[in-house]
């Protein structure tokens, strides 16, 4: 079974680099996976947080997790970082 590949090429220049602000406070993780069928996929997902540093630190464990799936032939579905809100 082929599995998606994320692109996440780093700047080391750009420490924000894969994060931004989307018109708000909270910040986004964006990247961008590679799929079998040749076509391409842009993830973008909320960090859940205002914080830069916090920001950063989500975004690298994101990008380790999804080097690790991509390593291990897994699937990456887009990752989510905001709390489940519970059924009423």
């Amino acid at each position: 079974m082929k599995t998606s590949l994320p692109s996440l090429r780093i700047n080391p220049r750009n420490p924000n680099h894969h994060i931004f602000r989307n018109n708000g406070r909270i910040w986004w993780l964006h990247y961008t996976l590679h799929c079998p069928d040749y076509t391409v996929q842009r993830v973008r997902s909320s960090l859940g947080t205002s914080c830069l540093a916090i920001a950063r630190e989500r975004r690298d464990a994101a990008l380790a997790h999804l080097k690790i799936q991509a390593r291990l032939g897994l699937p990456t579905p887009p990752l989510t970082f905001t709390k489940q809100r519970r059924a009423a």
